[in-house]
């Protein structure tokens, strides 16, 4: 079985999609019953795909002004798929995999990782030109995909039922967890939390992109209807870049700042964030949709209580380990922070949920499941396995 694999994604900051590539590519090529991985990326091969990760920030800017452009966006539309089915021609004895949704014309057959469907679901959580951009690439996949992979049972069932795609040409496969995720003490973690300013145990802890979507509003004024003493005792630590249309965000984020019971730590290296799990009372993350939300599993396999929203994937990744509050009451979410914080029974039992729902998933299974529809596949395809 020969497989290509497009590795678009991978670039630093390696964090969501670009993890789950990562974690494919480095994975795929040692599974049973794989003869060859060819890695993809904007039209030419990549030996090793580690070298995607030493992209220079002024070239992923140009980038990404690039995708914000609506005559580069028309042109790349336009010239891309003759050059892509040109480079691709010779290699229709492969199966082509387009881990993050886009399937370039291809002779053998494909397969498309679908995260989610917010730019269906809920466009306004996205600029306009990406909701453009991604409706149009979306149906061309399926268009040409012969199967589907999600990362959750929830969107799997969203595509069968938004664009009655056939069941059994769509699985659900997990994301994973890295090692780096555990438990650690105050000892292991003081090193790093000093850098930031933060004490082990003493701060709740929400990472995600400051942007709509992450409903990062209602969490700031349901954390600042806490008792005073209560939130400056353990304040709010919110780390992830700047997204876009956060102004008004920014603003309450600041206001909390100098007011002392909010920490924003902008965007932390991939190498902090484990420790910076580890180190948090609880973990909170109220989204208002998400395809399956990884920093939870990462807050759960660190060991943490954890509050999430009800909305879409969440608690399907949470297995019934997390409180869950209505995402936009924010009485509600200010009482269960306070359970999160205060509740020293129930913590201690969520802690430990945490953790036995967190060794379910790994990066491993994820390959080796993603392997098995590969199988699946190609047998259909070239009636072999």
């Amino acid at each position: 079985m020969k497989i290509i694999l497009a590795v678009n994604a991978i670039k630093p900051p390696l964090t969501g999609i670009g993890r789950y590539v990562w974690e494919l590519a480095n994975r795929i090529p040692v599974m049973p019953g794989v003869e060859s991985v060819r890695f993809f990326a904007d039209g030419r091969w990549v030996n090793d795909v580690n070298t995607l990760l030493d992209q220079s920030s002024a070239k992923l800017a140009i980038r990404q002004r690039l995708l914000r452009n609506p005559v580069a966006v028309a042109a790349y539309r336009f010239f891309s798929p003759i050059l892509l089915r040109q480079r691709l021609r010779p290699f229709s004895d492969h199966l082509y995999h387009g881990p993050n949704f886009y399937l370039p014309p291809f002779s053998g057959p494909t397969i498309a990782t679908i995260h989610d469907l917010s730019i269906f679901r809920c466009p306004q959580f996205h600029p306009p030109e990406r909701v453009d951009f991604m409706r149009r690439e979306i149906s061309l996949a399926l268009e040409r995909a012969n199967y589907l992979i999600t990362d959750s049972e929830f969107i799997r069932q969203e595509i069968i039922e938004f664009f009655s795609w056939p069941e059994d040409q769509v699985r659900a496969v997990p994301l994973g967890v890295a090692e780096e995720y555990c438990p650690r003490t105050k000892e292991e973690a003081m090193g790093v939390l000093g850098k930031f300013g933060l004490k082990f145990g003493a701060y709740a802890l929400c990472v995600a992109t400051i942007e709509p979507r992450k409903n990062i509003g209602a969490l700031l004024s349901a954390y600042e209807a806490l008792p005073q003493a209560l939130r400056n005792r353990y304040p709010l630590v919110l780390a992830g870049g700047k997204g876009w249309r956060s102004e008004s965000i920014h603003r309450h984020i600041e206001q909390g700042q100098r007011q002392g019971w909010l920490h924003y730590l902008g965007y932390v290296p991939e190498a902090d964030l484990p420790i910076l799990f580890s180190g948090a009372r609880g973990f909170v993350y109220p989204s208002l949709y998400e395809g399956f939300g990884l920093p939870v599993l990462e807050a759960m396999a660190s060991g943490l209580p954890v509050l999430i929203s009800n909305r879409a994937s969440l608690p399907e990744v949470a297995s019934g380990a997390a409180l869950i509050i209505e995402a936009e009451d924010v009485h509600a979410m200010t009482e269960n922070i306070r359970v999160l914080l205060e509740d020293d029974q129930w913590r201690s039992v969520a802690a430990e949920r945490s953790l036995e729902v967190a060794a379910r998933f790994s990066w491993e299974v994820m390959a080796r499941k993603t392997v098995e529809v590969y199988h699946a596949v190609n047998s259909q395809t070239f009636g072999k396995g």
